[in-house]
């Protein structure tokens, strides 16, 4: 079985602890010990991870977010390394592989990207074409807050449609930096975007699209 979201994970608690708990992130408004007690809460509190989504839960979800940031930053980066307890749906590894995979790519780069002396990293065609993958069954998801149509395409030519409407807006790049494009990391994403220059200015200045 395919192991992306272990390894990304992993990575993640490496660059975490190598920037240290005040270490900017491409998440606005978020140090990396900020990043680290949303990653903990995800899996760890389900009873409070809700309130990413339902707004009824969003006040339980700060409070319990809150009583994990001020934990001492070392345990929180040992939560991530080891990973989410047994009675966690994360810990099943079909579960962590379709959850996790996206979710710890995204944010080791909201990690690395902020250092302004990053550089891209080679990844392999295999974990390429599991971020497309994903990307497939999500974009439209995802893109229905788009303002303008938008097609994501890979440089092979293979797309799909995140959002359907005009003008359209065509980003093409590789399946790791769509999804970073996707998820509102447009300025640190390597993509190019085609279409009408008004349009254009629109996607860029998006938000995370969709949820």
């Amino acid at each position: 079985m395919s192991t992306h979201a272990k390894r990304e994970r992993l990575l993640l608690a490496d660059l975490l602890e190598t920037a240290g708990p005040e270490a900017p992130t491409l998440c606005e408004g978020w140090t990396a010990r900020d990043l680290a007690a949303h990653v903990v809460v995800r899996e760890r509190r389900p009873d409070a991870a809700g309130g990413m989504l339902v707004k009824q839960l969003a006040a339980r979800l700060e409070r319990v977010t809150a009583e994990f940031t001020a934990k001492p930053y070392e345990e929180l980066i040992q939560l991530i390394r080891t990973g989410p307890p047994r009675f966690s749906p994360f810990s099943l590894k079909q579960v962590d592989e379709l959850s996790n995979t996206v979710e710890f790519y995204v944010h080791t780069e909201d990690v690395r990207r902020a250092q302004p002396d990053w550089t891209p990293r080679a990844l392999d065609p295999v974990f390429q074409d599991a971020l497309w993958s994903r990307l497939e069954r999500s974009a439209r998801l995802m893109g229905r807050g788009a303002p303008t149509g938008l097609v994501l395409r890979r440089p092979d030519g293979r797309t799909v449609v995140a959002h359907r409407g005009t003008p359209v807006v065509t980003v093409t790049g590789e399946p790791s930096e769509l999804v970073l494009f996707a998820y509102g990391r447009q300025s640190a994403a390597k993509v190019e975007l085609d279409g009408d220059e008004d349009a254009i200015a629109k996607a860029r200045e998006t938000g995370q699209l969709g949820i």
